[in-house]
């Protein structure tokens, strides 16, 4: 796009500044109603989990439920408790919500359609997407109340816990693609199991534990059921959320369906081919790889929902051991398996 305003005359510096100004937008608001739908999308999943009808009233088949809903947010009065730390209190969910959204940058939504293709894009994404914590802790310690306080703690802890596993899981990843870059990722599991006919690490035995642990950490890193200890209703009323009323409250649910989103994208990615077709047969290369990856968002953010409907409340304890006590010794033993049999093979080093 740079090239493109160049030869209609700007300057280099500006065509620059015009084209990532255009990538961001063309991101951002698509992002933007993509959280809007798959809001409703998850009622639906909800409801029909739970042989009800959902949204059915405002607007065909009830598409316009989320609109309602945010536009109703939005007409309502900002409260801030008298004895908060105001200036923190309003930046919490400015926080949460920015770090959702510059995580996407790095995101390969085909060969070449990607804001900025770096070389270390999943470093990137793990370091920005860890930083959507501290909206949360801000928001618990400048509300100066209890309960919000009480759902900072639990979000550190539970986010270390499962990041640490997280981190495990991507150097899996790494050691077997070679790269850090997320298109490369993708390209290197193109044929990459079943007699070359298979796309996707998530086919491969020695990845596919891997990728069922990303998917559960995963839900853990965006405290989805039933890992959903931060603001869980029936012991700290909404947790961090408490407080918030108005923008400030949607803000905070937009950026978490912006990572939902963001997760289900990167389990796509990561494990079963991302914009790749399943099948390495020619004529489905066909599809646009936007389209491939979406399909892949939409059967995982279907399973988060699905979980969601089904699944109960972990208790604290049971949080805490299936992060420190299994996924940590399992992902460290893959590091350990991967590394193995790629110096066998790939590699050709005798034992």
């Amino acid at each position: 796009m740079t090239a493109y305003f160049i030869s209609h005359g700007m300057l280099p510096d500006w065509a620059w500044f015009l084209a990532t100004i255009v990538g961001i937008l063309v991101i951002a608001l698509p992002l933007m109603l993509a959280v809007a739908m798959v809001i409703y999308a998850e009622r639906k999943i909800w409801a029909a989990i739970a042989l009800r009808r959902g949204p059915n009233v405002v607007g065909p088949w009830g598409l316009l439920q989320s609109f309602a809903d945010g536009l109703k947010v939005f007409l309502k009065e900002t409260i801030i408790p008298s004895s908060s730390s105001k200036g923190l209190f309003l930046l919490a969910p400015i926080i949460t919500f920015t770090v959702a959204l510059v995580v996407w940058a790095a995101v390969p939504f085909d060969v070449g359609v990607v804001l900025t293709d770096i070389n270390v894009g999943l470093l990137y994404i793990l370091a920005a997407s860890s930083l959507g914590v501290y909206g949360v802790i801000i928001a618990g310690w400048a509300s100066n109340s209890k309960y919000p306080f009480f759902s900072a703690l639990r979000a550190a802890a539970q986010m270390v816990s499962y990041e640490v596993s997280i981190g495990f899981v991507l150097i899996c990843v790494v050691l077997y693609s070679g790269t850090f870059n997320l298109t490369a990722i993708v390209l290197q599991q193109k044929g990459n199991i079943g007699f070359g006919l298979l796309n996707g690490y998530g086919f491969n035995p020695l990845l596919f534990p891997m990728a069922v642990v990303f998917f559960i950490s995963s839900m853990a890193e965006t405290f989805r059921t039933p890992f959903d200890l931060v603001e869980a209703e029936s012991e700290l009323v909404a947790g961090h959320q408490t407080e918030y009323s108005s923008m400030s409250f949607a803000l905070f649910w937009l950026g978490e369906y912006a990572n939902v989103i963001l997760m289900c994208a990167l389990n796509a990615i990561l494990f079963w081919g991302g914009f790749l077709p399943p099948l390495n047969i020619g004529f489905l290369y066909w599809v646009p790889g936007i389209v491939w990856l979406l399909l892949k968002m939409c059967f995982f953010f279907f399973c988060f929902g699905w979980v969601k409907a089904t699944v109960p409340r972990y208790r604290y304890d049971q949080l805490m051991r299936l992060g420190w006590k299994i996924f940590l010794p399992l992902s460290l033993v893959f590091v350990v398996l991967i590394s193995g049999w790629l110096m066998l093979t790939r590699y050709g080093v005798q034992p």
